[in-house]
């Protein structure tokens, strides 16, 4: 869709959106040459489909004292500012400041225009964008609120702590707006995985479930809502690994879904992409969540159970057996709980190991193509997935 003779150069993270103001599509997308010296660049297109034609650079890191006069930066703000912040010891300070890769665009309610963008180094920030060129609005400084007049506004992370592959959408039906992220290293054994938190402003302060914000030096495994890590369940041929950097999407019929990619437990780095119903255990294949609920007898009974926990590991979530009995019981082994369903619902509760989950029953398919019962739930930022096989 857009090529470089640049054998240097890496293309790639690209974000395609439709720009209401002109009647373009444009890709958003960034190129690298090291690991912090990258820029995000746009092409615009009649089709979504392309050619897009090359139309310019939007934000530069990685440069040094010598290479900042190669970018734009020094229109933006003064050689004072620059090299006091964004250079430390003749270098780029990527532990304040973003590697700039990651490119996502999206609306807010109020149909202005916005990138979020960014990649361990200073972490994850967001920046208003022009939607009669699609060009970034450079921000009047503000440092109490981590506004930067060049990069925008941190939202996440810093301190070159895992971050990266940000995505925001604005939830209607909640007012929120959700930013999905991914930590870990992006290798099947780099413990890579999503998180998400949210906020009811564009610009934050996003939370996690517990209504935690992460400081800027903080532990981050401790914080967002844990969706997906390394895992395996029953009717998988091999674990999923590194299940990161998301997008996601509402479709006509309002069904909410999140599209990433995933290794295996196979000793390889080959990666696929795989698009589940938020957030249900399997690939979606085309399952209903009965928000009528189902009878008690269709839901109890024994279950195949992971918890992903908060961990930024190798570690596979294994299954445990937990049985739901219809008295409202839980028991597995060495622990005991207890659950519910509401009347004429698909909500439930499930409570064990002293913490609590909510979530949904819904009936599915697994990937072998078997009808199951599952649900879904989360609690104290972690994720917890049960299968059951009808008898």
């Amino acid at each position: 869709l857009i090529q470089t003779d640049d054998k240097q150069t890496h293309v790639w993270a690209p974000d395609v959106i439709y720009n209401k103001t002109t009647g373009l599509y444009y890709m958003y997308y960034c190129t690298t040459s090291t690991w912090n010296a990258s820029n995000l660049c746009y092409g615009t297109s009649e089709t979504p489909e392309g050619p897009y034609e090359w139309k310019g650079a939007l934000i530069y890191s990685g440069f040094n004292r010598k290479t900042i006069s190669g970018t734009d930066v020094l229109d933006y703000v003064d050689e004072d500012y620059a090299y006091k912040n964004y250079i430390q010891g003749g270098q780029y300070n990527y532990n304040d400041y973003p590697n700039a890769i990651d490119p996502t665009v999206f609306y807010d309610e109020d149909d202005r225009m916005w990138m979020v963008y960014g990649s361990w180094s200073g972490g994850i920030f967001l920046i208003e964008l022009d939607p009669s060129t699609g060009q970034v609005i450079h921000p009047q400084a503000d440092p109490d609120n981590n506004v930067d007049p060049y990069y925008g506004k941190r939202l996440l992370g810093g301190g070159h702590i895992s971050i990266e592959g940000p995505y925001i959408t604005y939830d209607k039906e909640s007012g929120y707006y959700y930013l999905f992220v991914s930590y870990g290293s992006l290798t099947r054994e780099g413990g890579y995985q999503m998180r998400v938190f949210r906020s009811k402003t564009v610009d934050g302060e996003y939370v996690d479930m517990n209504g935690a914000y992460p400081g800027m030096w903080d532990d981050n495994a401790a914080y967002g809502l844990k969706l997906s890590g390394n895992y395996y369940l029953p009717g998988l041929n091999k674990a999923y690994m590194a299940t990161g950097h998301n997008s996601a999407f509402v479709d006509e019929d309002g069904k909410k879904y999140i599209v990433y990619h995933t290794r295996f437990d196979n000793g390889q780095e080959y990666h696929e992409p795989r698009v589940h119903q938020c957030m249900l255990p399997y690939a979606t294949d085309g399952e209903t969540i009965a928000e009528s609920g189902y009878d008690i007898s269709e839901v109890a009974g024994t279950y195949y159970v992971i918890n992903q926990g908060t961990a930024i590991s190798a570690r596979i979530a294994q299954p445990v057996k937990l049985v739901l009995m219809e008295n409202g019981n839980v028991y597995g082994e060495n622990l005991e709980g207890i659950w519910s369903m509401e009347q004429g619902t698909c909500y439930m509760t499930i409570t064990y190991g002293e913490k609590e989950y909510n979530g949904v029953f819904c009936q599915m398919k697994d990937e072998a193509g078997t009808d199951v019962m599952t649900f879904s739930a989360v609690g104290a930022n972690e994720s917890v997935w049960g299968v059951k096989y009808f008898e």
